[in-house]
């Protein structure tokens, strides 16, 4: 999946999505673009970059899911045992596409007011 496709991807999550380049002022994070549900991020990656995708996952799923997927790997920059990397050129798009509703459901349920 591109880049693009997969922002419009995670835009057309609902109505509360929200993306933002919150690292602007970052010397090597600036092109960081991050998608928001009730203000917490649920998906993340580099723009000038677009080589690992960051998503929240439920704990219990992370190794079979790094077991059976070549594509899945660690997060960049965050905890391994909350979030996985996924590499959007080599994922499947439905697989990308599965595991963001994931990551946007997850966060929206935990975060929900």
């Amino acid at each position: 999946m591109n880049i693009e496709d997969y922002r419009e991807f995670c835009l057309s999550l609902g109505e509360d999505v929200e993306e933002k380049l919150p690292f602007a002022s970052f010397r090597h994070a600036g092109a960081v673009l991050v998608f928001y549900v009730h203000g917490h991020m649920f998906s993340f990656f580099d723009c000038d970059d677009f080589s690992v995708v960051t998503l929240k996952c439920q704990p219990d799923r992370i190794e079979e899911l790094r077991a059976n997927h070549d594509c899945i790997g660690k997060p960049h920059n965050m905890s391994a045992k909350h979030w996985i990397g996924i590499c959007p050129q080599t994922a499947p798009d439905n697989l990308l596409q599965d595991l963001t509703r994931n990551s946007y459901e997850t966060v929206k349920a935990k975060y929900k007011s």
